[in-house]
């Protein structure tokens, strides 16, 4: 599988509609466009909130604009480059007096060993699997509200290293500390952050597989157990939510 290449190298600026500052609450999203991302947008939108999803292209967006209106703002970005994630984040932060739920999710998943690799495949992991979530969250953080929430989508390969996803299980790896880290700082402003870690779940990057639908996690059960997090933020934090297909790994 190789990456299909950028879509913009700027931000399209004109793809930002003002969100409203009120009392409604505001989720920002990377990697909005399908996937997890996909249902994670899906889900927000309908508890109520304000949406704002980067991503590389309008995807399987364009229904949900029709259905939410207003409430679903698109911004097209390429979060592998570091400015253009900069120029994002200076958008937003004019745009957003407070972000109640910021959600890291872009990421890009290239299979290869360490030996036969291409350094251009490990750079644009580490780039968009890891950079883009630092430069944006570190960006954001004077935005972020009190009781408000970070998640970082990692991955059980955060954890656990395998063979022929090399530099994937890296940018996963440096993904969960930056996350602990993250967690540590923001606690005493009263931010909650969360490393969520799915096992194999049914996204493009299974696309032709054999295995059945019953072998994956679903992206709708994973924008759930986020918005039940998001939920009972007042009593507590899922410093780590490890999800796995009910028969386990494949």
């Amino acid at each position: 599988m190789k990456y299909k290449g950028f879509v913009h190298n700027t931000v399209c600026k004109s793809a930002f509609k003002r969100l409203s500052l009120n009392m409604q609450k505001t989720a920002v999203i990377t990697g909005g466009s399908k996937g997890i991302g996909l249902a994670l947008v899906e889900r927000f939108l309908h508890q109520g909130f304000k949406v704002l999803s980067i991503s590389r292209s309008i995807g399987q967006l364009s229904p949900l604009q029709d259905q939410y209106g207003q409430n679903l703002t698109v911004l097209m970005a390429d979060l592998s480059q570091k400015q253009v994630v900069l120029d994002t984040a200076q958008i937003i932060l004019q745009q957003i007096e407070s972000i109640d739920v910021l959600i890291n999710n872009a990421g890009v998943f290239l299979p290869g060993a360490i030996a036969q690799e291409s350094d251009e495949d490990f750079e644009l992991q580490m780039a968009l699997n890891l950079n883009a979530s630092y430069y944006l969250t570190k960006r954001l953080i004077p935005n972020l509200a009190k009781g408000g929430y970070v998640f970082n989508i990692c991955s059980t390969a955060s954890e656990k290293a395998y063979a022929n996803g090399s530099s994937y299980c890296i940018s996963k790896h440096a993904l969960l500390g930056f996350t602990r880290v993250l967690r540590a700082e923001l606690m005493s402003q009263g931010i909650a952050v969360s490393a969520v870690l799915p096992g194999p779940t049914l996204t493009d990057s299974w696309q032709g597989t054999d295995l059945p639908a019953s072998r994956f996690i679903q992206t709708e059960a994973i924008a759930n157990a986020i918005l039940m997090a998001w939920e009972n933020r007042s009593s507590m934090v899922m410093e780590q939510i490890t999800l796995r297909p009910m028969l386990g790994d494949i």
